[in-house]
């Protein structure tokens, strides 16, 4: 096992990281920009490495710094948590060539299930369906619009390096595919530095289900069941939980197989996300693959009685996967909000300042990660999500009413929140009977 990891992140995922090396004994790095001096994950951590000012071009994206930080203090390994670099494969390789340990999969695997319309080719030799589209990558107006007439109309544009929804659009019909077309691919350019573009047909008022798979060294891969994320707003989402009222046992059974058959297919190693879409006739087709953990795996973590982090530790090290498929057994029902330092009535500006008065709930079943405290301020470089409220119980029904309650015990004041939009959700009459899809935020509120 490692003797000590440097934590390439901020924020509450930092903050998570850190407490799992303290449980396995690990000692702990933290880098921070000069916007963070304060933050918690410099004071939990055993050590702490200023490596830049605020922008994150010059500090939680700089790989040099935070390599130069990682052999200065004598860390044997990296864990990117989320965002950032957790997905860059140029930054696996550089840590390759420095001997140090990246706690994820190798730079070769994240180029090939990074680039989507690589992961589409790949999934649909391996017989994981996948939505009709473009086999081969489309770079000019001219290839993709033919390629979008023999698909069919409506079609999903999508960046091939996307994440977060930039590089993406939806073209209704022929006359508005060139400007839709034009604007992703510039978003694409802009945000990813690159002009690969594919097309897949549009599926109308999907749900967005993504199952949890963890593999070692071995050749042993296990998947931990599926979240449902439909809930979201422009491809960010809200509210997720585990598992998907929508699926029936079977369904769950041979989704997770297929999740498996994905990750096989690559030679998958550490923990990662297969992403479908679930249309209204309960066909799903392979969307994407994340290579990385995920802001929602807590809620996998409360079903499934598996520690994510320490997992991902400990693969890197070499070890086995402390669980066969047949130890898992998903029990009860978890529910996670995002909040966020936003102001939902002016289009969710994001509202970064300071937190004057700050109380989270506890309990049986409730769990809060977050990186804020009183007196804390957030600083407007970075993303805009301040915590996470995760509950556990017996049932979907019982779940929703401890969110409800959770959320109605939680006090930040200083800022605006989206914390009342969350409460407002859960008693939505479509969300509570489960009628959910990723279109559910527009539907009802926009």
């Amino acid at each position: 096992m490692f003797q000590k990891i440097l934590i390439a992140n901020r924020g509450e995922i930092a903050v998570r990281i850190i407490r799992a090396c303290r449980e396995l004994g690990i000692q702990t790095v933290a880098v921070y920009s000069e916007a963070d001096r304060d933050a918690l994950h410099t004071q939990l951590a055993d050590e702490a490495v200023c490596i830049g000012p605020a922008q994150a071009s010059e500090s939680y994206l700089n790989m040099e710094r935070i390599l130069s930080a990682t052999i200065a203090t004598k860390a044997e390994a990296i864990h990117p948590g989320f965002g950032f670099l957790s997905e860059n494969s140029k930054f696996v390789e550089m840590c390759e060539k420095c001997s140090v340990a990246f706690i994820g999969p190798s730079a070769a695997l994240i180029n090939k299930m990074g680039n989507k319309s690589e992961a589409r080719r790949t999934m649909i030799e391996a017989g994981v369906p996948v939505v009709p589209g473009t086999r081969e990558p489309v770079y000019t107006l001219e290839e993709a619009l033919k390629a979008a007439k023999q698909i069919g109309f409506p079609v999903m544009i999508k960046a091939s390096s996307g994440g977060g929804g930039k590089g993406m659009r939806i073209a209704e019909s022929e006359e508005e595919f060139p400007d839709n077309f034009n604007t992703a691919q510039r978003e694409s350019v802009n945000a990813f530095g690159d002009d690969t573009m594919y097309l897949e047909r549009y599926v109308g008022r999907p749900r967005h289900i993504e199952v949890q798979i963890i593999a070692d060294k071995y050749g042993n891969v296990v998947q931990l069941g599926e979240r449902d994320c439909s809930v979201q707003r422009r491809h960010q989402k809200l509210i997720e939980e585990s598992p998907s009222s929508a699926i029936t046992p079977g369904q769950r059974e041979e989704i997770g197989r297929t999740a498996v058959l994905a990750a096989r297919a690559v030679g998958y190693e550490n923990a990662g996300t297969i992403e479908f879409l679930l249309d209204r006739t309960g066909e799903y087709f392979f969307m994407e693959m994340n290579t990385r953990i995920q802001v929602e795996h807590p809620v996998t973590e409360f079903v499934s009685g598996v520690d994510l982090i320490k997992e991902q530790i400990s693969i890197a090290a070499g070890l086995p996967l402390s669980v066969r498929q047949e130890d898992i057994s998903l029990r009860g029902h978890a529910i996670e909000c995002r909040i966020n330092a936003e102001d939902p009535a002016r289009n969710f500006m994001p509202c970064p300042g300071t937190i004057e008065n700050l109380h989270v709930p506890g309990g049986n079943g409730v769990r809060i990660d977050t990186a804020v405290y009183t007196g804390y301020t957030i600083p407007p470089n970075y993303d805009s999500m301040i915590m996470k409220v995760i509950v556990y119980d017996k049932d979907r029904e019982s779940a929703i009413a401890k969110m409800r309650s959770t959320l109605g015990e939680v006090i930040i004041e200083g800022l605006s929140t989206n914390l009342d939009f969350q409460y407002d959700i859960l008693n939505q009459e479509d969300f509570i009977t489960g009628n959910v899809t990723t279109h559910f935020i527009q539907e009802h509120y926009e």
